[in-house]
Formats: structure tokens, C-alpha cells, sequence
């Protein structure tokens, strides 16, 4: 009697043992995700700067992503140019400008014969500011999907996907065609505005941030360095003539005075560091209101930094101004990654850090310290053109554009004439072979025959994308750029203007680094990859295997 006990109750304790075991492993065969996925994208952050100013980075900020993410330290942009638009699109739809169709922050348009500005869209309407040309913006001009729109199909919709940026460009292309909304900064009004694109009135809690009117307190505490000025070994010295003056000529240096500013001129906020600041501030507030990261599905914030951007333009990247905005940003940055833990749990969101471009030196600091570099001046290059071949052909305006370092004839007045194209592009080439700043010209269609290095060539071939581009192709000399005598800018094929950072960072990402050639197209196979969603439609990238746990 007893062993019949013991054996009735053995073969109960095998069956719930199996079915546990079952359970368990049905549990594991699910796939987790995470909560948020969060892209952070540094305008015109070099690589460099993820070290430069390390000594002086909190625990918290760069130095936590570096210390327990996953850095690909040899990334790299695999087009040309490096401009805002293309790199933010390329980053969050793995694609290039050839198949997304953003080549630039503006080009001309054959098929419409005039100037596009990549986010502008006619037909909607700016909803949270006056109704001008600054909220008439969208993502149509872009021809492929993104990984928040990946997201949104994979989960039918059911969550949600935001931008924030002070550039519409920042905000609008990343978020993607689906997007549950993208706000941005208008300088006139200093309220973060969207459009009719998404929809018809802010949400409250944005009008109620917009009525705070945050700009006006962050210029009334000025501008001044971090530390003591003299402490700044890896900047030249303030105050150099080659630097603009964005805040007036009476303010050559440190300390600036912003109080000035407050309730009169919204725009200038964005070349200081406080612009990245606030951005932060809208982002958080985007995060708790929305509710990101609190439903079933993986929501995603693109939050896009501008202000290094404009900081950079005007004062260079070896200046006290750009190392103060990146030691501030290092400690906002820390403060958004510790609201992150507080607000959807630590583990619980994948961020990725990189930039849509670096840049190049001041030409002013590299005559300074004996190295190559100069100016090349689109505008005036283009009068000059134009009156050569007038003089030659006989007929005015015969190039109508000179963007992204390209040269677009005019096809319409050239073909109504019957004028020789062909003998057009030969005086266009010749007179740009005679400037001191061009190191190659040659025509677009001859592309694959000129010979260039392959990596150059790889890189013009993945940033043509016919109606938009233009026909003769201009290469500058390393460490020229197209610019007046002040201030530097970015655009090329070199490395100071395509090296970026690139880092992985939280749920799903193992700590460790690789020195692997890498590319700005590889984030989008990476994060799509890890979330096991389909990568977005244009993407060329690659996973980055190394980094998954």
C-alpha cells in the first residue's frame, strides 16, 4: 500500500516538474524587448571629441556610455556630403543619399527647376507658432522608411515614436514618415512648433511648456566658462579674430552677455550651449507626457543636440566655446541618462549615440599653426562662371546653382539655344582647375572613369541621386572649405568631416569596443537587428554583431 502511494505521487511530481519545465522554457523562447529605444544624435561631433576632453567628462555622461556601452571607434559616413540633413537620415534609415534621396540640407530640383530645402512641405501648416514658412515642414522628401517607422509597422502601430530637435531637419527625418510627432524650434516665436503633417493643435502639456517660455531664464544666467578660463589647455586662447561674433561685435569672448536677448530675439540661444539644455528639457517632457516607455510595445525618442552645430560654425572645433558646450553637455547628458533610469528603469531602454557630421578647422587656425587649408566661395565662384560663359555663349545664367559642391547647368536655357554642353563643362572645369582651394573637377557622368582613390569614389557614388544632383563634381584640397574668412563648416569626403562617433548603449548591448572599419548605415541594421524588426527599406548597412550581449 505504501508503494503504490509513493508511486502515484513520483509519477505527479514528474508531470508538474515537466510542465514547469515547459513553462520555463516557453518564457525564455519569447523575445524580450526594450521598453524605449532612444537615438542621440550630436550635430557636428567629431569623433575625437568622445576623448579630447575626457579628463574633465563626469562619470555619468560620455564616460558612462563609453564605460558600459559599446563603441565602434573606426565609424565612418560612406557618402558625400556630410551635411545635417543626409547624416540624421542616413543614421536612422541605414541608407545614403543615393537611394534616400536627401543629398543636402537644400539642392536644386531638375525635374522642378529651383531650389528644395529637404524637410519643406507646401501643403501643410505650422500648428503651436505664427503660420510661416518655418512650420511648413514634413519628412515627404524623403523616399525611404526609418527604424521608427519599422517600429511602428512591426507593432501595428500601437506605439509611439517622437522627435525633438531645435532644427526641423533634426526632428522631422529621424522620427520618420509614420511618426507619432516631431517638434522643433522656431526662432521667432522661442516655442517648439510642429505641423499639420501631425497634427492639427499641440498637446497641452507642449503648449504649457511653450508658456514657460524656458529661453528667457536660460538667458538670463549669460554665458560664461565652466571652469576658470586659463584651465582650457585643450582650446586656443578666446578672443581670436578668424572666430565670428554671433551675439554682436561688442562680445569678442568670454563672459557673454545673453540677458540682453530675453523676450526680444529667440534665435541666438541656439549658439550657445543652453540650446542643447533645452532641448533636453522638451525631450523630457515629451517622455513623461507621452508616456514613452510605459506601454507593451518599444516606444523610441530621437533627440537630436543642435546647438554643438551652430557653436562650432562660428567658433571652430579648437576653440574655448566648442570645449565649454561639450564639458555642459557631458553633464546634461548624464542628467538625461539618470532621468532615463528614474523614469523607465535602468536596463530597460537601448540608446545610440553618434553624429551627422564632424567638422573641419578655422582656415584662419590652420594658416596660424602652418597647416593646409584656405577658403573656396561657392557664391562668388558661380558669378564668376556665369560671366565667363556669358561672354563665351552669349546667353546669362547658364549655371543656376552651385550646391553641396556640384555644379548645375542650366539644361532648359541651354537646350533652347541649342548651345554645346559639352563645351559648356569644359570652360565650367577648366576655370575651377585654375582656383587655389579645388584639387579635382570632372563631370558627374564620368564618375566611375575619373581617376580618384576608390573610397572617394565610393562615397560621391552613394551621394548621387540624379534629380537632385548636379553635373560637374568639385573635390577641395584637405582643409578647405566653402566659407568667408570667419568660421569653419563641413561637407567633404575627408575624415575630419566623416569620422563619428558611434556608440551602443543599455538593454540587449554588451561593454567593449572595436576599432573595426564601421559605418553611419550600420545603426539602423543594429538597432532593427537587436529589436528583431524588419531594418528599414533603404537600408545598405551592416550589423554590428560585436555589440549584443
Amino acid at each position: 500500500m505504501k508503494y503504490t502511494h509513493f508511486t502515484v505521487f513520483a509519477a505527479l511530481l514528474v508531470n508538474t516538474t515537466f510542465a514547469q519545465t515547459i513553462k520555463s522554457q516557453n518564457q525564455k523562447s519569447e523575445i524580450s524587448k526594450p521598453k524605449l529605444v532612444v537615438g542621440i544624435v550630436v550635430d557636428q561631433m567629431r569623433w575625437d571629441f568622445l576623448y579630447r576632453y575626457t579628463n574633465r567628462y563626469t562619470p555619468n555622461g560620455f564616460k558612462r556610455l563609453l564605460g558600459e556601452g559599446f563603441t565602434c571607434d573606426n565609424a565612418f559616413i560612406p557618402y558625400t556630403p556630410t551635411v545635417t540633413a543626409a547624416g540624421h537620415t542616413s543614421i536612422y534609415t541605414g541608407s545614403v543619399p543615393a537611394i534616400d534621396g536627401i543629398v543636402g540640407n537644400n539642392w536644386f530640383d531638375q525635374n522642378e527647376q529651383r531650389g528644395v530645402y529637404c524637410s519643406e512641405d507646401k501643403t501643410v501648416k505650422t500648428v503651436g507658432g505664427p503660420d510661416g514658412l518655418n512650420g511648413k515642414m514634413s519628412p515627404r522628401n524623403m523616399l525611404v522608411t526609418t527604424i521608427g517607422d519599422e517600429i511602428r509597422l512591426a507593432s501595428n502601430f500601437r506605439n509611439k515614436v517622437i522627435g525633438v530637435a531645435l532644427k526641423d531637419r533634426g526632428s522631422i527625418l529621424p522620427a520618420g514618415h509614420s511618426a507619432t510627432a516631431a517638434y522643433w524650434y522656431d526662432v521667432n516665436s522661442g516655442n517648439w512648433i510642429t505641423s499639420t503633417y501631425y497634427m492639427n493643435e499641440l498637446p497641452k502639456w507642449a503648449a504649457d511648456f511653450n508658456a514657460k517660455k524656458i529661453v528667457d531664464k536660460y538667458y538670463e544666467g549669460n554665458w560664461n566658462t565652466l571652469y576658470p578660463i586659463n584651465t582650457y589647455t585643450q582650446s586656443t586662447a578666446d578672443e581670436k579674430d578668424y572666430e565670428n561674433k554671433p551675439f554682436g561685435n561688442d562680445q569678442k569672448g568670454f563672459p557673454y552677455s545673453l540677458k540682453q536677448f530675453a523676450t526680444k530675439n529667440y534665435s541666438n540661444i541656439a549658439t550657445t550651449p543652453f540650446g542643447n539644455s533645452m532641448t533636453f528639457d522638451m525631450a523630457k517632457a515629451a517622455l513623461d507626457n507621452e508616456q514613452l516607455g510605459k506601454g507593451t510595445e518599444t516606444d523610441m525618442l530621437c533627440v537630436s543636440l543642435s546647438s554643438t552645430d551652430y557653436v562650432g560654425h562660428s567658433f571652430g572645433p579648437n576653440s574655448v566655446e566648442t570645449e565649454d558646450t561639450y564639458l555642459r553637455l557631458d553633464k546634461d547628458l548624464g542628467d538625461f541618462l539618470s532621468y532615463l533610469d528614474a523614469k523607465v528603469g535602468k536596463g530597460n531602454y537601448t540608446v545610440f549615440l553618434s553624429a551627422d557630421h564632424g567638422v573641419a578647422h578655422v582656415p584662419g587656425f590652420m594658416k596660424e599653426n602652418k597647416l593646409p587649408g584656405g577658403t573656396f566661395n561657392e557664391t562668388d565662384a558661380q558669378k564668376q562662371l556665369n560671366s565667363l560663359l556669358k561672354e563665351k555663349f552669349g546667353s546669362d545664367k547658364l549655371v543656376v546653382g552651385m550646391f553641396n559642391y556640384q555644379v548645375h547647368l542650366n539644361h532648359p536655357a541651354i537646350d533652347s539655344v541649342k548651345l554645346d554642353e559639352e563645351a559648356i563643362s569644359k570652360v565650367v572645369i577648366k576655370y575651377l582647375q585654375s582656383q587655389e582651394a579645388v584639387s579635382q573637377v570632372f563631370e558627374i557622368k564620368e564618375l566611375v572613369e575619373t581617376p580618384i582613390p576608390a573610397k572617394q569614389k565610393n562615397m560621391f557614388i552613394n551621394g548621387y541621386f540624379p534629380s537632385r544632383c548636379g553635373d560637374i563634381q568639385i573635390i577641395l584640397k584637405s582643409g578647405y572649405i566653402d566659407g568667408g574668412k570667419t568660421g569653419t563648416t563641413h561637407g567633404l569626403w575627408a575624415p575630419y568631416d566623416s569620422h563619428i562617433p558611434m556608440v551602443f548603449f543599455g538593454w540587449g548591448v554588451k561593454h567593449g569596443h572595436t576599432n573595426k572599419e564601421t559605418y553611419m548605415t550600420d545603426i539602423a541594421a543594429t538597432i532593427t537587428a537587436l529589436l528583431h524588426v524588419q531594418m528599414p527599406s533603404g537600408c545598405v548597412g551592416s550589423v554590428v554583431e560585436e555589440a549584443f550581449k
